[in-house]
């Protein structure tokens, strides 16, 4: 699917979007109270000027009454220094509720983004999913702070300079007017090509990120296998297709206002064409003429105005749009309306029965009818082919997806009956592809949780081994691993990844190819830490490697999807199956027999 085909289509309107971005308003309703009425002040203040030049020319300069000319120099100095007043608290005020709205809307996103399921982050790429929470969140503190409040502000100018023109010489008004119908031309001329260009824009923006997130993640490989050239020209690419949109915008932008100023100066000529012959006549006064002159300049540059803050709207509605839609997103794994509680202390028992799973409705099945139970206490092995399905069943059980048939059971309570968060705090995971973040090491172990202290940080690091290399480093437990962890290597990442699941005392544990990438030295020392630590505690474990399972109380066999073979290491050799085969391809044949 294309990115345009993910894309939702830019709006220039949308009365239910308009509502809902409003609605982040709300709490701050006090403060946008005092914008509007600061941009009803400013608005009003724009008349005051050109009224005040033309009572100086009728009246003040003919009758050479000094004091009067005077008086409206000074309500003249006086209105600039209130306009420049409103401005500035208009300013501030707006752009502190941009940023105010900017904030919360971020934070909402981004605690919206770890409640979905993983089947979501399986079809959006995250640089899709940055752009969200990056360039379409400062789009709508765009609009709220240039676009949807100071719009009014334009708004009321507009129809103040209507109503005071209309009063002065409803004629000349009209005569002015005449080129408003060319005006609307042009701006809904250009407001089309703009919105598709602005479109193109946002589409691009996130290619761009999405390519830039997974070429940077996958850095490594493109250097080992040396292609950089080919990605460099691939993001050459891709950005110019981004740069060709935005100087298409900027095209559009180029010649959309110079035919403003145009129009605004046949609007001029027009009123010193009429405005002209009717003062030669008599019957208009030049203070009139010169009132026109100065609001006609004024009236035109709201609508300028207008037509840019429309773009920052149609943006503001493209992003919103998007940001919504993710909000929108329910997630699929969701807690049950009145949950069962999980028994205390709990038991650690899990069972699997008659579980039937794919991932997509039309999809092949990842698993075929799988039943078994791992006692409480028991070690139960889990292996198979690339594909089995293993990793499928770690996922079911930790509620990262839902069945499509069948069930799972935890203490013989259904797990999609029970909260998500109490049945997570009762397992342990570690996976083949250990996920560290860029804080210290105690930080890593503990992930927030501040009920663990550093000495159970530190009691879990030795139970595992970790504590022998963490006090070599500079800070020790209080160093840094930079992103990702990549300042250690796999198996010190893999050792503070046990000592991490090992500090939240789990009820059950569950390693998935916990070992596949750790040396022998590393694999003893991490197999006699875990000897100790899963007993008296439910352990599932998946393993390529076979003697990393072969003293497990119970060895699951899986082959596309169903559970063909199950019991000890002995048993399953003695019934020669796929087990046996297994064991033959690695053991055998790997020491040339």
């Amino acid at each position: 699917m294309s990115d345009d085909a993910l894309e939702p289509d830019a709006r220039a309107y949308d009365a239910r979007l308009l509502r809902r971005m409003i609605g982040y308003l709300r709490p701050y309703k006090w403060r946008v109270a005092l914008a509007l009425l600061l941009l009803f002040a400013g608005a009003a203040l724009e008349l005051a000027g050109p009224y005040l030049t033309k009572v100086a020319l009728d009246r003040a300069i003919p009758e050479r009454d000094a004091a009067l000319l005077t008086r409206l120099v000074a309500f003249y100095v006086g209105a600039l220094v209130l306009a420049f007043a409103t401005e500035y608290l208009h300013t501030l005020l707006t752009t502190w509720l941009g940023q105010r709205v900017m904030f919360d809307l971020r934070t909402e996103v981004f605690a919206h983004l770890q409640r979905l399921s993983l089947r979501y982050f399986d079809r959006n790429p995250v640089g899709r999913l940055m752009t969200r929470v990056t360039n379409d969140v400062e789009q709508l503190n765009e609009a709220f702070s240039s676009g949807l409040v100071t719009v009014f502000g334009d708004v009321f100018t507009v129809l103040f300079i209507l109503g005071l023109m209309l009063q002065l010489n409803w004629r000349l008004a009209l005569v002015t007017f005449t080129v408003l119908p060319l005006v609307a031309v042009t701006t809904f001329t250009f407001r089309g090509l703009i919105r598709t260009a602005y479109r193109d824009i946002r589409v691009r923006l996130a290619r761009i990120n999405a390519f830039t997130q997974e070429h940077v993640s996958g850095l490594r490989v493109v250097q080992l296998f040396g292609r950089e050239r080919p990605v460099m020209e691939s993001f050459k690419q891709v950005n110019a297709d981004h740069l060709e949109a935005h100087l298409r915008s900027i095209t559009y932008y180029a010649l959309f206002f110079p035919v403003i100023e145009v129009l605004t100066a046949v609007a001029l000529a027009l009123i010193l064409w009429y405005g002209g012959g009717e003062t030669i006549q008599g019957a208009m006064t030049v203070g009139v003429v010169a009132a026109f002159l100065q609001y006609t300049r004024r009236f035109f540059r709201p609508i300028q105005d207008l037509s840019e803050k429309y773009n920052i709207l149609q943006g503001a509605m493209a992003a919103s749009e998007r940001i919504f839609e993710l909000l929108d997103t329910e997630p699929e794994v969701r807690d049950a309306a009145e949950p069962l509680r999980l028994p205390e202390p709990g038991r650690g028992e899990i069972e699997f029965r008659d579980v039937w799973f794919r991932y997509d409705d039309e999809g092949e099945w990842v698993l075929r009818g799988v039943s078994f139970v791992a006692r409480p206490g028991e070690r139960v092995a889990i292996v198979g082919a690339t594909g089995a399905g293993k990793s499928t069943i770690i996922s079911l059980l930790m509620r990262f997806y839902e069945p499509s048939r069948g069930e799972v059971r935890f203490d013989g309570v259904p797990i999609h009956r029970v909260a998500v968060a109490e049945l997570r705090g009762r397992i342990s995971l570690v996976l083949q592809d250990v996920f560290l973040f860029s804080e210290d090491v105690a930080s890593n172990i503990r992930l927030g949780d501040e009920g663990i202290s550093d000495e159970a940080v530190r009691q879990a690091a030795v139970r595992v081994g970790a504590d022998r290399f963490v006090q070599r480093l500079p800070g020790g437990y209080a160093q840094p691993l930079g992103e990702r962890g990549l300042s250690l290597s796999v198996g010190e990442r893999q050792l503070v990844s046990f000592a991490r699941a090992l500090a939240f005392e789990p009820l059950v544990l569950v390693l998935d190819e916990a070992t596949s990438s750790v040396d022998s030295e590393l694999e003893a020392q991490i197999d006699e830490a875990l000897a100790e630590l899963m007993r008296g505690r439910t352990s599932l474990v998946i393993a390529h490697r076979l003697s990393t399972v072969q003293s497990a109380d119970q060895i699951l066999v899986l082959h596309h999807g169903e559970l063909r073979e199950r019991g000890t290491h002995g048993e399953l050799l003695r019934q020669g199956g796929l087990y046996s085969r297994l064991h033959e391809l690695q053991f055998v044949r790997s020491s040339g027999g």
